[in-house]
Formats: structure tokens, C-alpha cells, sequence
């Protein structure tokens, strides 16, 4: 298995960008009538964290999903990167041209 991480134009700026999970999100909960003191961590997944980009991005997150989930599994790196997970070498590049062909140079991949 080969990961590459993935990159989007930044909406503002207009340099690639990438979201980095820096701590699990925290769900809590409320009772209407106690308090509850539970507080469970989550990890998101990789199409999870993907749709955060909405908005930073100058293109749909989940148009890129549906590209790179043809190709390869979006996840999570050690470090919280954004991630694709693909089989070879030759899978990486028919998603950088599938990316190319749909998106120009607003998504790229970085090894």
C-alpha cells in the first residue's frame, strides 16, 4: 500500500493547503434532567476530515471524494495529514490524472 497526501488550492491565498487533525473531536453529553460527566473522544475518518475543507478549498469536497474513492480509500495519517491510500504506484498516477482531468491544479497529491 502506497499513502499520499492530499492537497487543495486555498480559496484566499491561492497555495496548497491540507487539514490536519491535531485532536480527537469530543462529544459530550446533556441530560434534560441530570448531568452527565461523559465525555467520549472520536477520531474522524478521512472523508470526514475531507468535508471540513469546505470553504477553504476553491473546489467541492465531496466532488474530490468521489474522485479519489474511485481510486483509492481516504484516511488518516499518524499525524492527523489527510491521506489516500492506493494499491501501486500506477493507481497514484491514474488518480493524479483523474484529479488533473477534473480539477486542473486546485487538488494535488504530495508523497
Amino acid at each position: 500500500m502506497i499513502r499520499v497526501r492530499l492537497f487543495g488550492r486555498c480559496r484566499i491565498y491561492h497555495d496548497p493547503v491540507a487539514p490536519v487533525l491535531r485532536a480527537p473531536a469530543q462529544i459530550g453529553w446533556e441530560g434534560w434532567f441530570r448531568t452527565i460527566d461523559l465525555v467520549t473522544p472520536k477520531r474522524l475518518k478521512g472523508k470526514e476530515l475531507l468535508m471540513r475543507t469546505r470553504g477553504w478549498w476553491t473546489v467541492e469536497p465531496s466532488d474530490v471524494a468521489a474522485v479519489v474513492e474511485e481510486h483509492g480509500r481516504l484516511v488518516v495519517g499518524e499525524k492527523g495529514e489527510l491521506m489516500v491510500e492506493l494499491s501501486d504506484e500506477k493507481a497514484v498516477e491514474e488518480l493524479s490524472s483523474a484529479l488533473s482531468e477534473h480539477f486542473g491544479n486546485q487538488v494535488l497529491l504530495s508523497p
